[in-house]
């Protein structure tokens, strides 16, 4: 089925997205990992795995509407060290990746692509029940009790 090349445009923006949050989970659990942070890695290991998930649907959808998934483009991004701003740059990345699913949704009932809609439907309540709900509460503990304490429950 051919898709309209606006769906598709914004989808493979979307899986720009998607890849580089990949990417920024991949190398944050290793680091958060290697500091000895366990339950962190863990959550963060679980985030890249459904940012696959988010893009593995995003590249089925943009072949069936045949187009061509562009998976070689990645957005910049910082590695750091620091629990804190790790996720408040999380936070940041992933409120843009829900305004990229917003612009999708609204770009698809202007095309009439209902199925697309329904498609991508799924990756915004992930984003903002799971991801940044997350993200949410991690920061709001964080300065309610201390990065220090918090560290210490994440062992």
């Amino acid at each position: 089925m051919k898709g309209h090349p606006d769906i598709i445009a914004a989808l493979n923006d979307l899986l720009t997205s998607e890849l580089t949050s990949i990417d920024i989970y991949f190398v944050q659990s290793k680091i958060l990992r290697n500091m000895g942070y366990n339950k962190l890695y863990e959550q963060l290991n679980h985030e890249m795995e459904d940012e696959q998930g988010h893009a593995t649907r995003v590249i089925e959808r943009i072949i069936f509407l045949e187009g061509t998934p562009d998976v070689s483009k990645r957005e910049p991004f910082t590695v750091d060290t620091d629990v804190k701003t790790m996720f408040e740059n999380d936070l940041k990345y992933e409120h843009v990746v829900r305004d990229k699913l917003i612009k999708i949704i609204d770009l698809c009932f202007k095309h009439h692509d209902y199925v697309t809609k329904e498609a991508v439907e799924p990756l915004l309540q992930d984003t903002e029940e799971d991801h940044i709900d997350w993200l949410e509460t991690q920061l709001s503990v964080i300065d309610e009790i201390g990065i220090k304490n918090y560290l210490a429950e994440k062992l």
